[in-house]
């Protein structure tokens, strides 16, 4: 095959927006077929943009996950819902999650702002699992004049309709470079990626009130051979009673917290893994700028 033989290679970037729990991140590992984001059943579980990476011979897909847009009420949110703003610069396509199991009418307002953009805008109803095949042409139908290039029904967790979506995300990439090695799946670093695997253990476990006013910092990661790495780490909470609950009796609750974790931890690591955590009351550290910056959520890792 000549050069002139060969299609061209396409490439671009891949905004993911949406409102809280529609299943964004479940989406964005679907795509890439590696756990890039962490997920769970509570709002406001990506704080981060999150970048995942699919690559093929002859193509590649920079996605970026965001977190769910939301009203923000502290200076973390404030810094989510710029790093939201931030997605939606600089992209080749948009994809816009609703959940088609839910009926939310604050949803359909910002999926119909989020159409006006000048990109290609993808809609996707995600959760069809969750719904009877026939309740989604009145779903389709509903968003029909809103302006998208497309509306796709899927299943994130199923992965029902994400080669479709892959294909159409694909047909409208640019002839471009290729922005990161292939092999690479994630710009996080191993760092991060631990931090929010802890994080993520913490938001299965604890109570609905907690998991908001808890963040992770990685104090240190050593590789004492070629079979154990050693982590240390710190979570956060804003109140000396979400201490007690976080390490529950006898320290109980961070056990299983630490033992979920070190789990999965260790299948990215591929190493056996020795995890200490400790438990640090930091009041209102959401509004702390320091604190902000300590865990990574500033505006340099916007």
């Amino acid at each position: 095959m000549t050069d002139q033989d060969r299609s061209p290679f396409r490439s671009g970037f891949v905004s993911i927006v949406g409102r809280p729990n529609v299943g964004k991140s479940t989406l964005l590992n679907a795509l890439i077929g590696e756990k890039v984001a962490i997920t769970s059943p509570k709002p406001q579980t990506t704080r981060n943009q999150i970048i995942g990476i699919r690559s093929a011979p002859d193509s590649q897909i920079v996605f970026v996950d965001t977190p769910g847009i939301h009203k923000p009420r502290t200076k973390l949110g404030e810094y989510m819902d710029k790093t939201i703003q931030d997605a939606l610069k600089a992209i080749d396509a948009l994809v816009v999650i609703a959940d088609a199991s839910r009926n939310d009418p604050r949803e359909r307002e910002t999926i119909r702002d989020l159409a006006k953009g000048s990109v290609p805008c993808f809609l996707v109803l995600n959760k069809i699992d969750l719904i009877h095949p026939q309740q989604l042409l009145p779903l389709i139908a509903e968003h029909s004049a809103d302006g998208f290039r497309e509306i796709l029904p899927l299943s994130a967790r199923t992965g029902e309709g994400v080669p479709l979506l892959l294909s159409q995300l694909l047909a409208v990439m640019p002839e471009g470079p290729r922005y990161y090695p292939e092999g690479q799946w994630t710009s996080q670093t191993e760092r991060q990626i631990v931090a929010e695997l802890i994080r993520e253990q913490a938001l299965y476990c604890l109570d609905e009130e907690i998991p908001h006013g808890i963040g992770v910092e990685i104090l240190s990661m050593k590789e004492l051979s070629e079979n154990l790495t050693e982590i240390f780490a710190d979570i956060y909470c804003e109140r000396a009673s979400h201490k007690g609950m976080i390490i529950g009796k006898s320290g109980s609750m961070l056990q299983r917290i630490g033992s979920k974790a070190r789990a999965q931890i260790e299948e990215l690591l591929n190493t056996h893994v020795n995890l200490k955590l400790w438990v640090k009351v930091r009041p209102d550290w959401r509004n702390s700028a320091n604190d902000l910056k300590t865990l990574g959520y500033s505006e340099q890792n916007s």
